[in-house]
């Protein structure tokens, strides 16, 4: 069986989607012939703990942990909830960002190049150089953010003959919140310079969305291969929906996640029919800035509103069934057309009707076309948004509202770690 070593930075007990991507390739690998040994840090700061993960990891896998200095563990002296939001990828609004947070994004973006893992880069070549001359593996998969992590691989493949899959779960300098981090002219062309030279050492590069692949592509002639993420489908049940006409969105909402036309359209529907207004019931599961609250609460939608806090995956997948609307939301911008939230899989799988808004071109936007899931909107979009409300409510009043999703098996975690062993294996 062929052996591949996996350095990633999120790992049990660590929350959120960063985690789930390859815990699940790990889960299956095994079964199309590749055996995987992980390596993690010792001592990781993770800013979301969800122990249920834990139960899913090989009871016999070989996880190598290496020590880790975390600089946001002696930020949080400065200021606590500040550290926890930043590393959490919430920023606020430049005009409402304290003293504190502006110093803090400006350290974070010119003094911890290309990420506050920095640290762990150093170290991690050093042992593994050894690690990996003494055992039988010629293949090494990074995945990122943080991109620190590439560039461990970047100093070991300097060193050895090794085959390198780079793993980017998310772009690297154009993603959505580099342009927050006060990042000066130097500091910026580091960043293209590391990302330029990852992309043109490293032996074959994944992507999870077709953007980023285009992106990637006129930057390096490697090869590039998408490979999204999915869900489980041994984890999913049944479950009663909802008594409400519930409209429900699971994982962070970032400042600039904040469609104030959706909160105005909702408003406006509660204003015209009483009995929308009584049944309808908006739930935000997770991290919630306060400029999409302060949103929510100006068009007098608060009544409706229920914050249910940060909740461990198995109960995500239970909102998730039992939800009548699924929402889906992305910042409005060029940089963010290549994003596709891990939920989108996981709502595929739910099989509840996806309401999603986001950026013109948005990648989502095709994956929800394609398996006719739901309807997505540009912010822009108030009037279209609203017929799709309206009918989804009246669907909802004659027990009619139902998911018509097809073209899923796809993206099943199973079906897409058979295109990874083969890319290994190749």
């Amino acid at each position: 069986m062929k052996k591949v070593l996996i350095i990633t930075y999120y790992w049990p007990p660590a929350g959120g989607p960063g985690v789930q991507r390859w815990l699940k390739f790990v889960k299956y690998l095994r079964d199309f012939g590749v055996e995987p040994i992980v390596f993690v840090p010792e001592n990781p700061n993770y800013p979301l703990i969800d122990e249920s993960f834990e139960k899913e990891v090989p009871e016999d896998l070989e996880i190598i942990r290496q020590p880790i200095f975390e600089p946001y563990k002696f930020a949080s002296f400065l200021s606590k909830k500040d550290t926890k939001t930043i590393s959490s990828g919430i920023i606020k609004k430049k005009e409402k960002q304290s003293t504190v947070q502006k110093l803090m994004l400006y350290i974070r973006g010119n003094f911890f190049i290309p990420d506050a893992r920095r640290f762990w880069i150093k170290p991690s070549v050093k042992f593994l150089k050894s690690y990996l001359e003494k055992s039988n593996i010629d293949t090494v998969i990074t995945t990122g953010p943080p991109h620190s992590l590439h560039l461990i691989a970047l100093g070991l493949k300097k060193q050895l003959n090794l085959n390198w899959i780079a793993d980017f779960r998310d772009p690297w300098t154009q993603i959505g919140y580099q342009k927050e981090l006060k990042l000066t002219t130097s500091s910026a062309a580091k960043h293209q310079k590391l990302e330029r030279e990852v992309l043109k050492t490293a032996d074959q590069i994944i992507t999870t969305s077709f953007t980023t692949k285009k992106e990637f592509a006129s930057k390096t002639m490697k090869p590039i291969t998408v490979i999204t993420n999915g869900f489980d489908t041994e984890l999913q049940t049944e479950s009663k929906l909802d008594k409400s006409f519930s409209i429900s969105h699971i994982g962070s909402l970032l400042s600039g996640r904040n469609p104030k036309k959706l909160w105005e359209v909702l408003a406006e529907i509660s204003e015209e029919n009483k009995n929308f207004r009584s049944d309808f019931k908006l739930k935000l599961y997770g991290a919630v800035s306060d400029d999409v609250l302060q949103s929510i609460n100006e068009v007098g939608l608060s009544d409706n509103l229920e914050l249910g806090g940060y909740i461990s995956h198995q109960q995500a997948l239970e909102v998730q069934k039992t939800s009548q609307l699924l929402l889906l939301i992305e910042i409005n911008s060029e940089e963010t057309k290549g994003i596709i939230a891990g939920k989108l899989f996981e709502y595929l799988a739910a099989k509840r009707p996806i309401l999603a808004i986001g950026p013109p071109h948005w990648d989502v936007a095709q994956i929800i076309k394609e398996t006719t899931s739901g309807e997505s909107f540009e912010y822009h979009q108030d009037s279209a948004l609203k017929d799709f409300i309206l009918s989804s409510y009246q669907k909802y009043r004659e027990n009619q509202l139902i998911s018509n999703s097809k073209y899923i098996e796809d993206y099943q975690r199973k079906s897409l770690t058979k295109t990874l062993a083969e890319l290994i294996k190749n």
